[in-house]
């Protein structure tokens, strides 16, 4: 990790921090956030949510462990999480591909299926109610979506048509003021793929402000 930590404000203070419950559940869950971007993700999740009273989106459910902290982050404002995905994993979690799991592979029909395994972790944390799973691709959800959003958290497919796609179809559901949230940039080639950071340079570009870096986690503000 070649970024340096940031110390741009989001609002978060503190008492916007998961309980070691909700932290050990979040630990626990198959997923690949590190901690101190999910602690980063949970404060500006809790802001968003505080502030705006909207419901907190997240493209890309994986098995859910960052699934948690927003559900966590929501249930403490009042409002909801919601999750989206296919659930047959992304480009790099294919067989052949360095991020393949074969115990997240549904044996009947071959493919990857983490929506049982997404399930269960959202069960052991005890956060069932508090989140929505919608199931499906990312641009067709968008394309019916119709309320606005506090936050929206991309960390789906990384290829380029897959960031974009994200990008395009959730931002406009943003509230101004609202948080958008980009995992995975790395500036540095070397350390990822780029597609991410495309996605967030063209955010800046669009007129989002800069909130807070955490690894690779950017945080921005719509304006």
């Amino acid at each position: 990790m070649t970024d340096t930590d940031t110390a741009a404000s989001s609002g978060a203070t503190s008492a916007d921090a998961p309980s070691a419950g909700v932290l050990a559940a979040f630990e626990a869950a198959t997923g690949f956030m590190p901690v101190d971007e999910g602690l980063a993700l949970y404060g500006v999740a809790a802001e968003a949510a505080a502030r705006t009273g909207l419901p907190l989106l997240e493209v890309g459910t994986y098995c859910g462990r960052s699934t948690i902290l927003l559900a966590d982050a929501a249930r403490r404002a009042g409002v909801v999480a919601l999750t989206v995905d296919h659930h047959r994993g992304s480009e790099e979690q294919q067989p052949g591909w360095e991020y393949h799991d074969t115990s997240l592979v549904d044996p009947e029909v071959g493919r990857m299926d983490t929506l049982p395994r997404f399930r269960r972790t959202l069960h052991a944390a005890g956060l069932e109610d508090h989140v929505i799973a919608l199931v499906g691709r990312s641009p067709q959800v968008a394309a019916v979506w119709g309320t606005p959003l506090g936050l929206v958290f991309i960390d789906g497919g990384h290829t380029d048509e897959h960031a974009t796609g994200d990008y395009e179809g959730w931002t406009p559901h943003l509230a101004p003021g609202g948080l958008l949230v980009v995992h995975d940039v790395f500036p540095d080639p070397a350390d990822g793929g780029q597609a991410p950071y495309r996605v967030y340079l063209r955010a800046l570009a669009e007129g989002f402000v800069e909130v807070s870096v955490t690894g690779s986690l950017r945080v921005l503000r719509r304006g």
